[in-house]
C-alpha cells in the first residue's frame, strides 16, 4: 500500500466528509452525525493499515473488516468507492427503490464484509473469523468497529469473555467514542463506564487514542496486536458531527439531514479546511 503523508490524510478525510454530507443530503437519509464521528478512522484503516483492496478482496489472507455500528455505513461507502470497490457514481442512488446501496452495511455491496447493523452482532462475528483465522493458520487481522451506545447489547460481553479464552490476538476492537447516541448522553442511558476497565478484566488489552488525531491513529492501528495472546480494544475518543461546528457535540444530528441553508454552510466550512490544509503544504 502507498503510504500517505499524515497530512494528506488529514484532506482526505475532509474530502470524505464532504462526499457523505452529498449524499445524505441526496438521499433525504443516513446517521451524518456518527458518519463524521468515524470517517477519520476509517480513513487511516483503509488507506493506511489495512492488507484489504478491490484486487485482494477475494483472499482468504486479506484482512476483514466489519463494520458493527452499521448505521453509519455512509462513512463505509464513500471510503470503499475512494478506494475503488465500485464506482462513486453508485452512491447517487443511496436509499432508492432496489439500490444495494441501503441504511445499513450489506454483502450486496463490493468490499463489505457482512451485513451488519444489528447492533451488538459486529464484535461477535469479528471473534467468529477471527478465531477461523487462528484455526487455518492464516496472518489476517480482523478489525470492528463499535459505537459506546452499542456496548448497552450484552453479546459484546459474551464476545469479549470467548475473544480473551480463544487468545484471539488477531481482533482489534476500535470504539468510535463519541459520547452520544439516539436518545442522548450514553452515560444517561446507560452508562457503559468504566470501559476500559471493564475489557481489561475480560482478559483484553486497552488503549485510548484521539480518534481524530491522524498521526496517533496511525501509530496506534499500526502497532497492534500489543500483546500475544490477547485481542486489543482501542477506545477512539471522538466528537460526534466532527468537522461541521454546528453539528460537533450534538444529539439531534444522530441521523438529522441539513437543510439547504445548513447544507451549503457544512460545504463552506469543509471547502475552507480544505484549502487551509492545502496553503500549509504549498
Amino acid at each position: 500500500m502507498a503510504s500517505c503523508s499524515d497530512k494528506e490524510l488529514e484532506i482526505k478525510s475532509a474530502v470524505l466528509r464532504l462526499a457523505l454530507l452529498k449524499y445524505i443530503k441526496n438521499a433525504n437519509a443516513g446517521h451524518t452525525g456518527g458518519d463524521l464521528s468515524c470517517i477519520d478512522i476509517l480513513n487511516v484503516l483503509y488507506n493506511d493499515v489495512l492488507n484489504v483492496s478491490p484486487e485482494n478482496f477475494n483472499d482468504p489472507g486479506r484482512d476483514r473488516y466489519i463494520q458493527s455500528k452499521g448505521h453509519a455505513v455512509e462513512a463505509l461507502y464513500v471510503v470503499l468507492a475512494s478506494k475503488g470497490f465500485f464506482p462513486e457514481s453508485d452512491l447517487e442512488t443511496i436509499g432508492r427503490y432496489r439500490s444495494h446501496y441501503v441504511g445499513h452495511p450489506t454483502r450486496h455491496v463490493n468490499g463489505i464484509e457482512f451485513n451488519t447493523g444489528a447492533l451488538g452482532h459486529g464484535l461477535s462475528i469479528s471473534a467468529g473469523i477471527a478465531l477461523a483465522g487462528k484455526m487455518d493458520n492464516m496472518n489476517y487481522r480482523v478489525f470492528t468497529l463499535l459505537g459506546d451506545g452499542e456496548l448497552a447489547e450484552g453479546s459484546n460481553w459474551e464476545a469479549a469473555m470467548f475473544a480473551s479464552h480463544k487468545r484471539l490476538d488477531n481482533l482489534v476492537a476500535i470504539l468510535d467514542h463519541n459520547t452520544l447516541q439516539i436518545t442522548g448522553r450514553t452515560a444517561e442511558v446507560c452508562n457503559p463506564c468504566p470501559i476500559d476497565e471493564k475489557f481489561r478484566a475480560f482478559g483484553w488489552v486497552v488503549t485510548h487514542v484521539d480518534g481524530h488525531d491522524i498521526k496517533d491513529l496511525r501509530s496506534v492501528l499500526r502497532s497492534v496486536p500489543f500483546v500475544t495472546g490477547k485481542p486489543t480494544l482501542i477506545i477512539a475518543d471522538t466528537i460526534k458531527g466532527k468537522g461541521v461546528s454546528f453539528m460537533e457535540n450534538v444529539v439531534k444530528w444522530h441521523h438529522g439531514v441539513p437543510d439547504d441553508g445548513q447544507y451549503k454552510a457544512a460545504v463552506r466550512e469543509l471547502e475552507l479546511r480544505i484549502k487551509e490544509l492545502d496553503d500549509k503544504t504549498a
